[in-house]
């Protein structure tokens, strides 16, 4: 096995082990269940993500490293901006609001929607919008995002992609 394949495995364990563990913790764990909505004030941050692409063949970059923050003003509802070195090794930047109103014991389901920029082959580099489904936990100071990201015709390129961050501010 290539040192990239081993990589890749190693970092979808980990993402395993973390929810798993977080589904766990849970003294009565629900199946599904809708999350009545409260005010909160949590400010995270994140270094980019990690994607595990659809097209294997195609030599993109899935260590996607940049500088994001996330605003949690309601249990069920955030607002996210930041930057990273997209797929196609250009810098995108990105703003957008998570609304995700269930969940399945500690996983927030729901979507993100937002405007995207930096892929040259979207709009010539430019801004254009996305809405994307996106899983959530956060426990303590740690917290994970997911996103499925679907593929485009050979505009975009799908991948699911992890996302990790730490609570700077309660």
């Amino acid at each position: 096995m290539e040192f990239k394949k081993i990589k890749r495995i190693n970092i979808f364990i980990l993402l395993a082990m973390f929810f798993s563990s977080a589904v766990v913790a849970q003294e009565s764990v629900k199946a599904f269940q809708m999350i009545e909505t409260e005010s909160k004030s949590e400010i995270w941050v994140n270094p980019g993500m990690y994607s595990e692409h659809f097209q294997k063949n195609q030599n993109l970059n899935s260590n996607n490293w940049g500088l994001g923050l996330e605003y949690r003003f309601s249990t069920v509802a955030s607002a996210t901006i930041g930057n990273y070195k997209n797929s196609d090794n250009g810098h995108s930047k990105y703003v957008g609001l998570y609304y995700q109103p269930f969940a399945i014991g500690p996983v927030k389901l729901g979507v993100v929607g937002g405007g995207f920029n930096g892929y040259q082959s979207v709009n010539n580099g430019g801004w254009f919008p996305a809405i994307l489904p996106a899983l959530t936990v956060e426990g303590g100071r740690f917290g994970a995002n997911l996103f499925v990201i679907p593929t485009v015709g050979d505009r975009l390129h799908g991948a699911i992609s992890l996302q990790v961050k730490l609570k700077l501010y309660e």
